[in-house]
C-alpha cells in the first residue's frame, strides 16, 4: 500500500531516542506522506525543533500557545488532519499521561483530540518499563485502542541492557504503512 497523501503527525517526548526521528520523517516524507511534528519542551532537550523543521518541511509544534503566533484551535486542527498519530519515543511519562487523559501540553492535548489511529514507540531504560505503573498504563491503553511497537531488548544510553530500547525507525515505518493500509481495508 501506498502511504502517498496520508497525514501524519509525529509527536516526540523527552528520550534520548529522538534522534532517530528524522530518518523516520524522511522515509515517510520520500514515500509522499505529509507529515507535521509535534514536540514535548522535553524532546527539545534531545533535538531542535529547527532539524524536525528541515526534514518535515514545516514548522515543529512545540508550544500550546507561543507567543506571535495565532494558534487558536490548533490542537483540534491537528487532531482532525491526522491520518495516523505516532509518538516516538513514547516516555513512561507520556504513556502515564495518555492513560489518565492528562492533556498538559499540545502533545497531549492533541492525542486526546483525535480519533484517528495512535501508534506509540516507547523508549525508557528497562526499570521504567518493567515497572508495575507502567505496566498498567501499556496494557490499559491497548485495551482503549492504541497501538504499540516496541520496546525492544538492547543497550540504553544509560549503559543499561534490556527491553526499553525503541523500536528502529523502519519497523516504525513498517507498522505505519501496516496501519494505514488495514485503515484504508475498513473504509472499502
Amino acid at each position: 500500500m501506498s502511504i502517498a497523501g496520508k497525514h501524519i503527525v509525529v509527536g516526540l517526548t523527552g528520550g534520548i531516542a529522538c534522534y532517530k526521528i528524522p530518518y523516520l520523517i524522511r522515509r515517510l516524507r520520500k514515500d509522499g506522506a505529509a507529515v507535521r511534528v509535534m514536540m514535548t519542551d522535553a524532546a527539545t532537550k534531545f533535538i531542535t525543533p529547527l532539524t524536525l523543521e528541515t526534514v518535515s518541511d514545516h514548522p515543529a509544534a512545540v508550544e500550546m500557545f507561543p507567543r506571535h503566533e495565532y494558534v487558536s484551535t490548533r490542537h483540534i486542527d491537528l487532531a482532525d488532519w491526522a491520518d495516523l498519530i505516532v509518538i516516538a519515543p513514547a516516555t513512561a511519562n507520556f504513556i502515564g499521561k495518555a492513560a489518565s487523559g492528562i492533556s498538559d501540553d499540545l502533545l497531549t492535548t492533541v492525542v486526546c483530540a483525535s480519533t484517528k489511529p495512535k501508534l506509540l514507540a516507547p523508549a525508557m531504560n528497562p526499570g521504567m518499563w518493567s515497572n508495575p505503573v507502567t505496566a498498567k498504563n501499556f496494557k490499559y491503553l491497548q485495551q482503549l485502542g492504541y497501538l504499540f511497537i516496541g520496546p525492544e531488548e538492547g543497550e540504553m544510553a544509560c549503559d543499561h541492557t534490556g527491553v526499553g530500547r525503541m523500536s528502529e525507525p523502519d519497523a516504525i515505518y513498517q507498522a505505519v504503512v501496516e496501519i494505514l493500509s488495514k485503515a484504508q481495508k475498513k473504509k472499502s
